[in-house]
């Protein structure tokens, strides 16, 4: 009996050993499927063999140079991948002027006004090719805001007409200034105060106050990233290539 048990016992290993072995064939094969082809199914019998010529056969395996495992194809194919997946994003976050939103109609910055943009602020919201360029750059950082109020302030101080100074004033402090805003600017109780004010009989300047404050938040805050953000640089460096290249 226990001689019986213990037959049981060995051809129990010798199942597991045999499963192991048989994990670690299909694993070669697969490789080998990969790197040299698809393994023949049946034996070549020994007159197969003589009547292939040694001449014939012997250039054949000479010329033939091993491929690379699927492992090392695999790593070779994903490198080149991420080395071309690295060069579409770069090229997709260079900035060409055409890229830019035309939200205020102008022509075509030169080299030389784009240059001036990083001499002063002043000069680049004097541009209007700066501000469109400016206003891209406040959308990265989610602070467009700003601008827009700072252009609707202009455009109020055009108007002469009672009734569209009124239509947009309440526009203005729907959108920028009520506290139930989305778009509502960063002020001071104190600016709101002087607004809340002059919104019952409102003037073209009636944002004045406001407007020198959100600009002078843009002048220190948002211009020195600006001028070292990739939309500036690379906006400059393309300028510059196809300067030289013409």
């Amino acid at each position: 009996m226990e001689g019986l048990v213990k037959a049981k016992k060995k051809k129990k290993k010798g199942q597991g050993a045999e499963d192991l072995g048989g994990c670690s064939l299909i694993c070669a094969c697969l490789c080998l499927l990969v790197s040299n082809g698809p393994v023949p199914t049946e034996r070549e019998s020994p007159m197969g063999r003589s009547d292939q010529s040694p001449s014939r056969a012997q250039p054949g395996r000479a010329n033939q140079r091993p491929n690379a495992c699927c492992f090392c194809w695999c790593c070779c194919c994903s490198c080149s991948w991420n080395e071309e997946e690295r060069r579409r994003r770069r090229k997709s976050q260079e900035t060409r002027m055409e890229t830019i939103p035309n939200c205020e109609p102008c022509p075509k910055p030169t080299m030389e006004e784009m240059r001036m943009w990083a001499q002063s602020f002043d000069k680049l919201m004097k541009n209007p090719a700066g501000r469109n360029v400016f206003r891209e750059f406040l959308r990265t950082e989610y602070s467009e805001e700003n601008m827009l109020f700072w252009l609707s302030c202009e455009d109020l101080k055009q108007e002469i007409s009672k009734s569209s100074i009124e239509e947009k004033a309440r526009i203005i402090y729907e959108d920028y200034v009520s506290i139930l805003s989305p778009k509502e600017v960063s002020l001071d109780s104190r600016v709101r105060e002087v607004i809340n004010k002059k919104m019952a009989d409102p003037t073209p300047h009636t944002f004045e106050d406001a407007q020198l404050q959100i600009y002078t938040l843009m002048h220190r805050d948002s211009y020195p990233r600006f001028l070292n953000s990739n939309i500036y640089r690379n906006l400059v460096q393309g300028s510059s290539r196809t300067s030289s290249e013409s």
